[in-house]
């Protein structure tokens, strides 16, 4: 169940009204509910669903020191003393708190229907065109390094194209000519020559993949703030609160990107001589991200202990199956099933787990995230063929240029 996973725990003071004073404990905060647990005891003595709270304020107790109120029905629940500092749990409460009334109830239970043969026509049918498109990309990635590697070679050529240039202005320089080196006007052509490079390819739009809110963290715990994470074909972009880019994660330059629980991910790159960029993102909305990055950082993406442990405790119930890959491939440790092992499954009947709502959102998410990268690969390609086509045509004129220059000394 999700009121088992406990997202974060601060350390903090809770007034209890019955006895008048104030407790320590820890504050914990799951993804559908508050929860307050004594420190002596361990008895909780608050807990109480997001979707019931009305208001979370910043206030002061005593008229002195810094509290947070959850107003939760006609109680109000007082906190003190919290660590690292107000802001950050307020951040996070929020954050959750807020995400929890924009969700659509009832929505999963749409996804719990049974078998029917119609549904396996179509997840059959899904599976097909996933398999065609991941073989369509596959080709289209081998075009792409041809067009690279003919675009290096016109570089080559075009770099001598320019020694010869300079040899002929040698040849061509009168015996008279002091500097030897080229005339001012064999000086003028060869710069001309260059007055035109090979544009640089326009960055082609991007295709977004995901795009969630998320508490943005840096360096240490004590410094939060809200913000959003979208995921695109390329890379990653990360904004503040006002949309404003904070940082821009290219796809390439990516080292590693760690999923610390279901709702919490670390993001890093890696320099040599100075300090590393790392950006650590939490989110109600993050289930439904990390099944695309899995998809776009396979080789880089690592799970930790208590990610695993926490996607054990969170099982899907029957009204979660059409949830995430992240719910259904990490469930019991193990990997998600491919397309060959769900058929091999359906047709032995070794697993009714995997229900077709499940699996056809996982293939529709993996369609997508194809389908991006392939049009974004299509748009740089007609840019690198509209590259070689000037390249041709400028290497042309040149080789008849240097052919008419050396007919004239021979």
């Amino acid at each position: 169940m999700e009121d088992n996973i406990h997202i974060h725990a601060w350390s903090c003071s809770y007034y209890l009204n019955s006895e008048k004073q104030w407790v320590p404990g820890k504050l914990l905060l799951t993804p559908v509910s508050v929860k307050f647990t004594a420190d002596k005891s361990g008895e909780i003595l608050a807990s109480f669903p997001l979707s019931s709270i009305s208001e979370i304020k910043k206030e002061s107790s005593t008229l002195i020191f810094s509290s947070l109120t959850l107003l939760e029905s006609s109680t109000k629940h007082w906190f003190s003393s919290l660590q690292p500092n107000r802001n950050v749990i307020f951040n996070v409460l929020e954050h959750f708190w807020r995400e929890q009334l924009l969700s659509p109830g009832g929505a999963r239970a749409q996804a719990a229907c049974t078998q029917t043969s119609k549904g396996r026509e179509l997840t059959g049918l899904l599976m097909g065109s996933e398999k065609r498109l991941e073989d369509t990309a596959k080709v289209l990635e081998n075009q792409g390094e041809q067009f690279d590697n003919i675009m290096k070679g016109l570089d080559k050529i075009e770099s001598e194209m320019d020694v010869a240039d300079r040899l002929l202005s040698e040849l061509e320089s009168p015996s008279w000519w002091p500097f030897g080196g080229t005339l001012p006007k064999a000086m003028s052509e060869a710069g001309k020559a260059k007055e035109n490079p090979a544009a640089s390819p326009p960055k082609s739009k991007d295709g977004v993949i995901v795009h969630i809110p998320v508490i943005i963290g840096e360096r240490t715990d004590a410094h939060v703030k809200p913000g959003s994470l979208t995921l695109l074909v390329s890379g990653l972009r990360i904004c503040n609160a006002k949309s404003q880019l904070l940082h821009w994660f290219d796809k390439r330059d990516v080292d590693d990107v760690r999923v610390h629980t279901p709702y919490e991910i670390c993001i890093r790159q890696r320099f040599i001589g100075k300090p590393d960029i790392c950006y650590r993102l939490l989110s109600a909305k993050m289930p439904e991200a990390i099944p695309f990055l899995e998809m776009q950082f396979s080789k880089k993406i690592q799970f930790s202990e208590d990610a695993l442990r926490l996607a054990q405790v969170k099982r899907a119930s029957p009204e979660e199956v059409g949830g995430s890959i992240w719910q259904a491939g990490k469930r019991e440790g193990r990997e998600a099933p491919s397309a060959g092992d769900w058929e091999t499954r359906k047709l032995e009947g070794l697993d009714s787990s995997l229900q077709p709502p499940l699996f056809s959102s996982q293939i529709l998410r993996r369609l997508k995230c194809l389908a991006l990268e392939t049009e974004t690969e299509l748009e740089r390609q007609d840019e690198s063929l509209d590259v070689i086509t000037s390249s041709v045509d400028r290497a042309t004129m040149n080789i008849d240029r240097q052919n008419r220059r050396i007919r004239k000394l021979t």
